[in-house]
Protein backbone atom coordinates (compact mmCIF):
# COMPACT_ATOMS: atom_id res chain seq x y z
CA UNK A 1 0.00 0.00 0.00
CA UNK A 2 1.13 3.48 -1.14
CA UNK A 3 2.59 5.17 2.40
CA UNK A 4 2.35 8.47 3.87
CA UNK A 5 3.72 10.61 6.30
CA UNK A 6 2.38 11.80 9.84
CA UNK A 7 3.80 15.17 10.31
CA UNK A 8 6.86 16.63 12.43
CA UNK A 9 7.56 12.93 13.17
CA UNK A 10 7.93 12.05 9.68
CA UNK A 11 6.27 8.25 10.81
CA UNK A 12 5.24 6.71 7.55
CA UNK A 13 1.78 5.17 7.68
CA UNK A 14 -0.46 3.49 5.31
CA UNK A 15 -2.34 5.49 3.56
CA UNK A 16 -5.61 3.51 4.48
CA UNK A 17 -5.66 3.20 8.15
CA UNK A 18 -8.23 1.32 10.47
CA UNK A 19 -10.53 3.27 13.16
CA UNK A 20 -10.63 0.77 15.79
CA UNK A 21 -13.65 2.74 17.89
CA UNK A 22 -16.70 0.49 16.15
CA UNK A 23 -15.45 -2.63 17.92
CA UNK A 24 -16.52 -1.57 21.54
CA UNK A 25 -17.55 1.70 21.52
CA UNK A 26 -20.53 3.86 19.89
CA UNK A 27 -21.60 1.25 17.71
CA UNK A 28 -23.54 -1.97 18.39
CA UNK A 29 -21.36 -4.14 20.83
CA UNK A 30 -23.51 -7.40 20.29
CA UNK A 31 -20.07 -9.34 19.68
CA UNK A 32 -18.02 -9.44 22.61
CA UNK A 33 -15.76 -12.48 22.00
CA UNK A 34 -13.72 -9.74 20.31
CA UNK A 35 -12.88 -12.62 17.84
CA UNK A 36 -14.27 -10.69 14.86
CA UNK A 37 -12.88 -7.61 15.58
CA UNK A 38 -9.38 -9.40 16.13
CA UNK A 39 -9.22 -11.20 12.56
CA UNK A 40 -10.45 -7.45 10.93
CA UNK A 41 -6.93 -5.98 12.73
CA UNK A 42 -4.88 -9.54 11.30
CA UNK A 43 -6.37 -8.79 7.49
CA UNK A 44 -5.65 -4.74 8.44
CA UNK A 45 -1.77 -5.22 8.81
CA UNK A 46 -1.79 -8.34 6.38
CA UNK A 47 -2.82 -5.45 3.59
CA UNK A 48 -0.24 -2.57 4.90
CA UNK A 49 -3.46 -1.22 6.61
CA UNK A 50 -0.93 -0.14 9.62
CA UNK A 51 -2.11 2.63 11.43
CA UNK A 52 -4.54 1.38 14.25
CA UNK A 53 -6.29 4.50 15.91
CA UNK A 54 -8.26 4.06 19.47
CA UNK A 55 -7.78 5.70 22.68
CA UNK A 56 -8.64 4.91 26.11
CA UNK A 57 -12.12 5.99 26.57
CA UNK A 58 -13.36 3.51 23.88
CA UNK A 59 -15.27 0.38 26.00
CA UNK A 60 -13.96 2.63 28.02
CA UNK A 61 -10.59 0.83 27.97
CA UNK A 62 -11.35 -2.57 26.46
CA UNK A 63 -10.75 -1.14 22.51
CA UNK A 64 -6.77 -0.95 24.38
CA UNK A 65 -6.79 -4.49 25.31
CA UNK A 66 -8.30 -5.67 22.39
CA UNK A 67 -5.19 -4.36 20.08
CA UNK A 68 -2.82 -5.24 22.46
CA UNK A 69 -3.96 -8.59 22.12
CA UNK A 70 -2.91 -7.93 18.48
CA UNK A 71 0.28 -6.15 19.59
CA UNK A 72 1.12 -8.42 21.27
CA UNK A 73 2.30 -10.93 18.59
CA UNK A 74 2.70 -8.14 15.91
CA UNK A 75 4.15 -4.87 17.18
CA UNK A 76 6.16 -4.47 14.62
CA UNK A 77 3.77 -4.38 11.92
CA UNK A 78 1.41 -1.50 13.50
CA UNK A 79 1.30 2.09 13.59
CA UNK A 80 -0.14 2.60 17.25
CA UNK A 81 -2.32 5.76 17.84
CA UNK A 82 -4.07 6.47 20.83
CA UNK A 83 -6.09 9.26 23.15
CA UNK A 84 -5.85 11.25 26.39
CA UNK A 85 -7.51 13.19 28.14
CA UNK A 86 -11.46 12.27 28.36
CA UNK A 87 -13.38 10.53 30.86
CA UNK A 88 -16.42 8.46 30.80
CA UNK A 89 -18.91 8.57 33.64
CA UNK A 90 -22.57 7.39 34.23
CA UNK A 91 -24.21 10.44 32.60
CA UNK A 92 -21.38 12.40 30.91
CA UNK A 93 -17.75 12.80 28.72
CA UNK A 94 -16.12 14.56 30.87
CA UNK A 95 -11.73 16.23 29.52
CA UNK A 96 -8.87 16.23 31.97
CA UNK A 97 -5.65 17.77 30.77
CA UNK A 98 -4.11 17.80 34.12
CA UNK A 99 -0.33 16.76 33.73
CA UNK A 100 -0.62 13.84 36.52
CA UNK A 101 -3.31 12.39 35.08
CA UNK A 102 -2.44 12.78 31.78
CA UNK A 103 1.17 10.39 32.34
CA UNK A 104 -0.73 8.06 34.38
CA UNK A 105 -3.13 7.60 31.05
CA UNK A 106 -0.18 6.64 29.67
CA UNK A 107 1.22 4.31 31.30
CA UNK A 108 -2.19 2.54 31.90
CA UNK A 109 -2.49 2.66 28.24
CA UNK A 110 0.74 1.55 27.31
CA UNK A 111 0.06 -1.60 30.26
CA UNK A 112 -3.14 -2.67 28.12
CA UNK A 113 -1.89 -2.23 24.69
CA UNK A 114 0.68 -4.70 25.93
CA UNK A 115 3.84 -2.49 24.45
CA UNK A 116 6.90 -0.22 25.42
CA UNK A 117 6.04 2.87 23.24
CA UNK A 118 3.28 4.23 21.32
CA UNK A 119 3.53 5.88 18.12
CA UNK A 120 1.12 8.91 18.35
CA UNK A 121 -0.45 9.72 21.53
CA UNK A 122 -3.09 12.55 20.78
CA UNK A 123 -5.13 14.35 23.04
CA UNK A 124 -9.14 13.63 22.81
CA UNK A 125 -10.23 16.97 23.96
CA UNK A 126 -8.47 20.24 25.47
CA UNK A 127 -10.23 20.97 29.28
CA UNK A 128 -11.05 24.01 29.42
CA UNK A 129 -9.94 24.31 32.88
CA UNK A 130 -6.24 23.48 32.35
CA UNK A 131 -4.53 25.81 30.06
CA UNK A 132 -3.77 23.51 26.77
CA UNK A 133 -0.22 24.10 27.07
CA UNK A 134 0.50 22.36 30.27
CA UNK A 135 -1.36 19.39 28.99
CA UNK A 136 0.34 19.54 25.82
CA UNK A 137 3.85 19.81 27.66
CA UNK A 138 2.96 16.64 30.21
CA UNK A 139 2.74 14.92 26.69
CA UNK A 140 6.13 16.17 25.29
CA UNK A 141 7.66 14.58 28.70
CA UNK A 142 6.11 11.46 27.23
CA UNK A 143 8.07 11.63 24.70
CA UNK A 144 11.51 12.47 26.23
CA UNK A 145 10.58 9.30 28.23
CA UNK A 146 10.50 7.47 25.33
CA UNK A 147 7.03 5.97 25.61
CA UNK A 148 6.00 8.23 22.71
CA UNK A 149 7.32 9.00 19.35
CA UNK A 150 5.00 11.56 18.32
CA UNK A 151 1.95 13.80 19.65
CA UNK A 152 -1.01 14.28 18.27
CA UNK A 153 -4.72 16.65 18.33
CA UNK A 154 -7.87 15.41 18.05
CA UNK A 155 -10.61 17.65 17.12
CA UNK A 156 -13.38 14.71 16.33
CA UNK A 157 -16.31 14.43 18.39
CA UNK A 158 -16.41 18.49 19.72
CA UNK A 159 -20.38 18.59 17.95
CA UNK A 160 -20.80 14.45 18.95
CA UNK A 161 -23.64 15.45 20.90
CA UNK A 162 -25.38 17.18 17.91
CA UNK A 163 -27.34 19.66 20.54
CA UNK A 164 -24.80 22.74 19.20
CA UNK A 165 -25.14 24.47 16.30
CA UNK A 166 -21.95 26.28 16.56
CA UNK A 167 -20.99 24.92 12.77
CA UNK A 168 -17.68 22.86 12.18
CA UNK A 169 -15.89 26.02 11.06
CA UNK A 170 -16.08 27.79 14.34
CA UNK A 171 -15.50 24.55 16.04
CA UNK A 172 -11.96 24.22 13.50
CA UNK A 173 -11.20 27.30 14.25
CA UNK A 174 -11.15 26.96 18.34
CA UNK A 175 -9.03 24.26 17.49
CA UNK A 176 -6.59 26.24 15.21
CA UNK A 177 -6.02 28.78 18.17
CA UNK A 178 -5.27 25.42 20.46
CA UNK A 179 -2.95 23.86 17.93
CA UNK A 180 -1.28 27.82 17.43
CA UNK A 181 -0.29 27.30 21.40
CA UNK A 182 0.64 23.95 21.94
CA UNK A 183 3.05 24.17 18.32
CA UNK A 184 5.14 26.20 20.48
CA UNK A 185 5.83 23.83 23.29
CA UNK A 186 5.89 20.75 21.33
CA UNK A 187 5.77 19.84 17.30
CA UNK A 188 2.14 18.88 16.42
CA UNK A 189 2.32 15.79 14.45
CA UNK A 190 -1.02 14.75 13.34
CA UNK A 191 -4.25 16.37 13.88
CA UNK A 192 -7.82 14.22 13.30
CA UNK A 193 -11.26 15.55 12.41
CA UNK A 194 -13.78 14.57 10.34
CA UNK A 195 -13.63 15.15 7.01
CA UNK A 196 -15.69 13.08 3.95
CA UNK A 197 -17.42 13.76 1.23
CA UNK A 198 -20.35 14.70 2.76
CA UNK A 199 -18.60 16.73 5.20
CA UNK A 200 -16.02 18.86 3.61
CA UNK A 201 -16.10 21.76 6.13
CA UNK A 202 -12.38 21.17 7.37
CA UNK A 203 -11.19 21.63 3.66
CA UNK A 204 -11.82 25.31 4.66
CA UNK A 205 -9.60 25.93 7.39
CA UNK A 206 -8.01 22.64 9.26
CA UNK A 207 -6.63 21.04 6.21
CA UNK A 208 -4.70 24.42 4.70
CA UNK A 209 -3.23 24.70 8.07
CA UNK A 210 -2.21 21.37 8.45
CA UNK A 211 -0.60 21.33 4.81
CA UNK A 212 1.03 25.23 5.88
CA UNK A 213 2.91 23.70 9.05
CA UNK A 214 3.45 20.11 7.44
CA UNK A 215 1.11 18.36 9.75
CA UNK A 216 -0.86 14.86 8.96
CA UNK A 217 -4.28 14.77 8.40
CA UNK A 218 -6.47 12.06 10.20
CA UNK A 219 -9.77 11.92 8.13
CA UNK A 220 -12.39 10.26 10.46
CA UNK A 221 -15.96 9.21 9.45
CA UNK A 222 -14.64 9.46 5.96
CA UNK A 223 -17.26 7.19 4.88
CA UNK A 224 -19.82 9.27 7.06
CA UNK A 225 -20.27 6.56 9.78
CA UNK A 226 -20.96 3.92 7.18
CA UNK A 227 -23.77 6.06 4.99
CA UNK A 228 -21.30 6.63 2.16
CA UNK A 229 -20.33 2.65 1.66
CA UNK A 230 -24.52 2.95 0.13
CA UNK A 231 -25.17 -0.03 2.33
CA UNK A 232 -27.58 0.98 4.89
CA UNK A 233 -31.30 1.39 4.07
CA UNK A 234 -33.55 4.90 4.99
CA UNK A 235 -35.77 3.55 7.92
CA UNK A 236 -33.98 0.07 8.14
CA UNK A 237 -33.17 1.63 11.81
CA UNK A 238 -29.99 0.96 14.20
CA UNK A 239 -29.70 -1.14 17.88
CA UNK A 240 -30.15 0.58 20.77
CA UNK A 241 -26.11 0.93 21.46
CA UNK A 242 -25.44 2.30 18.26
CA UNK A 243 -24.79 5.73 17.91
CA UNK A 244 -26.52 6.56 14.62
CA UNK A 245 -30.25 5.71 16.33
CA UNK A 246 -29.31 9.26 17.99
CA UNK A 247 -27.73 10.82 15.04
CA UNK A 248 -29.33 13.70 13.13
CA UNK A 249 -27.72 12.48 9.36
CA UNK A 250 -29.92 8.90 10.57
CA UNK A 251 -33.00 9.72 11.04
CA UNK A 252 -35.03 7.62 7.77
CA UNK A 253 -36.28 11.48 6.53
CA UNK A 254 -32.15 12.97 6.60
CA UNK A 255 -31.01 9.46 4.82
CA UNK A 256 -33.55 9.49 2.64
CA UNK A 257 -32.82 13.06 1.86
CA UNK A 258 -29.01 12.64 1.42
CA UNK A 259 -29.25 9.77 -1.25
CA UNK A 260 -28.08 12.29 -4.13
CA UNK A 261 -24.85 11.87 -2.25
CA UNK A 262 -25.00 7.74 -2.74
CA UNK A 263 -25.89 8.11 -6.21
CA UNK A 264 -23.16 10.30 -7.39
CA UNK A 265 -20.75 7.90 -5.86
CA UNK A 266 -22.48 4.97 -7.36
CA UNK A 267 -22.21 6.12 -10.62
CA UNK A 268 -18.55 6.97 -10.16
CA UNK A 269 -17.92 3.62 -8.62
CA UNK A 270 -19.59 1.76 -12.16
CA UNK A 271 -17.05 3.28 -14.13
CA UNK A 272 -14.56 2.47 -12.77
CA UNK A 273 -15.87 -1.19 -11.32
CA UNK A 274 -15.21 -0.07 -7.58
CA UNK A 275 -17.86 0.30 -4.96
CA UNK A 276 -18.78 3.80 -3.61
CA UNK A 277 -17.01 3.36 -0.14
CA UNK A 278 -13.58 3.11 -2.39
CA UNK A 279 -14.82 5.98 -4.26
CA UNK A 280 -15.40 7.88 -1.20
CA UNK A 281 -12.12 6.98 0.81
CA UNK A 282 -9.89 7.37 -3.15
CA UNK A 283 -11.71 11.25 -3.00
CA UNK A 284 -10.74 11.82 0.31
CA UNK A 285 -6.98 10.75 -0.55
CA UNK A 286 -6.43 12.71 -3.54
CA UNK A 287 -7.09 15.79 -1.36
CA UNK A 288 -3.50 15.62 -0.85
CA UNK A 289 -0.36 13.15 -0.04
CA UNK A 290 -0.92 14.78 3.91
CA UNK A 291 -4.40 13.06 4.25
CA UNK A 292 -4.83 9.99 5.78
CA UNK A 293 -8.29 7.74 6.17
CA UNK A 294 -9.55 6.51 8.80
CA UNK A 295 -13.14 4.06 8.29
CA UNK A 296 -13.75 2.22 11.41
CA UNK A 297 -14.94 -1.23 11.06
CA UNK A 298 -14.66 -4.78 12.97
CA UNK A 299 -15.30 -6.50 9.65
CA UNK A 300 -12.42 -8.07 7.79
CA UNK A 301 -14.60 -7.74 4.45
CA UNK A 302 -14.88 -3.55 4.81
CA UNK A 303 -10.91 -4.04 5.99
CA UNK A 304 -10.50 -5.83 2.44
CA UNK A 305 -12.39 -3.33 0.82
CA UNK A 306 -11.61 -0.29 2.51
CA UNK A 307 -7.68 -1.42 1.49
CA UNK A 308 -8.33 -1.80 -1.86
CA UNK A 309 -9.50 2.22 -2.64
CA UNK A 310 -5.47 3.33 -1.82
CA UNK A 311 -5.32 1.92 -5.42
CA UNK A 312 -7.97 3.23 -7.10
CA UNK A 313 -6.99 6.56 -9.10
CA UNK A 314 -9.64 8.92 -10.05
CA UNK A 315 -9.53 11.16 -12.77
CA UNK A 316 -10.46 15.01 -13.00
CA UNK A 317 -13.57 14.04 -14.32
CA UNK A 318 -14.48 11.80 -11.50
CA UNK A 319 -13.41 14.92 -8.90
CA UNK A 320 -15.48 17.89 -10.98
CA UNK A 321 -18.44 15.33 -10.24
CA UNK A 322 -18.09 14.14 -6.64
CA UNK A 323 -17.13 17.84 -6.20
CA UNK A 324 -20.19 19.28 -6.92
CA UNK A 325 -22.70 16.83 -5.02
CA UNK A 326 -24.18 18.18 -1.86
CA UNK A 327 -23.09 18.28 1.41
CA UNK A 328 -25.19 16.12 3.90
CA UNK A 329 -28.70 17.15 5.61
CA UNK A 330 -29.63 16.87 8.87
CA UNK A 331 -33.04 16.96 11.01
CA UNK A 332 -32.10 20.46 12.50
CA UNK A 333 -31.90 21.99 9.57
Amino acid sequence: MERRTIGAAALEVGAVGLGCMPMSWAYSTSEQSGEESLRAVHAALDRGVTLLDTADMYGPFTNELLIGRVLKERRHDAFVSTKCGLLVGEQHIVANGRPGYVKRACDASLRRLQTDWIDLYQLHRADPEVPVEETWGAMAELVAEGKVRALGFCAVGARADHRSRAGAGGIHAATIRQLERVQGVFPVSGVQAELALWSREAMGTLLPWCVSHGVGFMAAMPLGNGYLSGTLTPGGGFETDDVRARHPRFTAEMMAANQPVVAGLRRVAERHGATPAQVALAWLLAQGPQVVALPGTKKERWVTENAAAAELRLTPADMAELGALPAARESWE
